[in-house]
């Protein structure tokens, strides 16, 4: 039968492994809280499509990795608008027609966190449907602690920045 070698098995007042440990929770639904890293863990990479309604998956990821590194509530904040206004320049401006993909690299280090936004669409440059560069950039510099924009490597553009694990 589909499904027979899935590892975990439901049984009453809780879930329980193959190996038959049981968790600590009595209900049917529960919840793990994770307590934050105390230092840095592997990175990690994320591709979607460039599509509107991935910009929301991107931002809640980040979102959830900053509250595992423990950084400060205003912080995260920080973190999911300047993602946001990353996420959406490429879905805007990067495609011109066709389809393509938003490359999110998370690389979690020692006191920060670098996220870094690429695409392989036209690259930044100025709107074409405005009369020059918009205010993302200026309000992602104002949010991260460094902010490096570049060429990347198979053309399009490599936005990466990064946020101190503490306020400053």
């Amino acid at each position: 039968m589909a499904g027979d070698n899935f590892p975990t098995h439901a049984h009453r007042g809780g879930w329980a492994t193959d190996s038959s440990h049981r968790d600590r929770a009595a209900g049917l639904y529960t919840r793990t809280r994770f307590a934050p890293t105390p230092g840095p863990t592997s990175d990690f990479r994320l591709t979607v499509p460039a599509l509107p309604e991935n910009v929301a998956v991107v931002r809640r990821l980040l979102e959830c990795v900053a509250g595992v590194h423990g950084m400060p509530a205003d912080v995260v904040e920080d973190v999911r608008l300047a993602v946001t206004e990353a996420c959406t320049n490429v879905v805007r401006h990067a495609y011109e027609e066709g389809e393509g993909t938003i490359d999110v690299v998370v690389k979690p280090r020692s006191g920060s966190l670098e996220v870094v936004i690429s695409d392989e669409g036209r690259g930044m440059g100025p709107s074409p449907d405005s009369n020059g560069p918009g205010l993302g950039l200026p309000l992602i510099s104002a949010l991260a602690s460094s902010v490096d924009l570049r060429p990347g490597r198979r053309g399009g553009s490599r936005l990466a920045m990064s946020f101190s694990l503490e306020r400053a």
